[in-house]
């Protein structure tokens, strides 16, 4: 009998951000095709350099999305995520970077799927979205555009959510 999922701890080689799997799709075409991504749900996540999500916040300030409720989380030091199965074993989904998302395993009851997993053989690290004037180069992707694309589908999604409710005076 299989027992709780293993946890990946967040802070120490990773951050997480963390998405409604609807606007995820879209970042994930300014994402290298080693960068990993898991998919747990409706709940996309991207692991992006360690630090990230301390920045998070001043970083939706300065793209003037601070004062918006967007769906967008990011976990750091201290956290933790469900960890998906190793690519290539029972339960895992055949690895695809295309944007259509995978359905996950029927017994999988929610369980966290591998959409891009990291590449084997290779460190994380040098793939992960970083703040260019950080670290970046290396070819990483950059977060500031990636926080920028996925807070625009953030809120594109909440406002098509808020449009599709009745208004409650009808």
């Amino acid at each position: 009998m299989p027992g709780p999922p293993v946890r990946l701890v967040t802070g120490l080689r990773f951050d997480v951000l963390e998405v409604p799997a609807e606007a995820g799709r879209a970042a994930l075409r300014h994402l290298g095709p080693a960068s990993p991504v898991t998919l747990q749900g409706n709940r996309m996540r991207v692991l992006v350099a360690a630090g990230s999500a301390d920045e998070l916040p001043g970083l939706l300030d300065w793209l003037e999305w601070g004062a918006l409720a967007l769906d967008l989380t990011a976990i750091g030091a201290g956290g933790s995520i469900e960890a998906p199965p190793p690519p290539g074993t029972a339960g895992a989904p055949h690895p695809s970077g295309m944007p259509a998302l995978p359905a996950a395993p029927e017994n999988s009851q929610g369980a966290a799927v591998w959409l891009r997993p990291p590449e084997f053989g290779r460190e994380v690290e040098p793939s992960l979205p970083t703040l260019s004037a950080v670290g970046g180069g290396g070819g990483a992707p950059d977060l500031v555009r990636l926080v920028d694309t996925m807070a625009t589908h953030c809120h594109r999604v909440r406002l098509r959510r808020t449009c599709a409710q009745p208004l409650a005076f009808s």
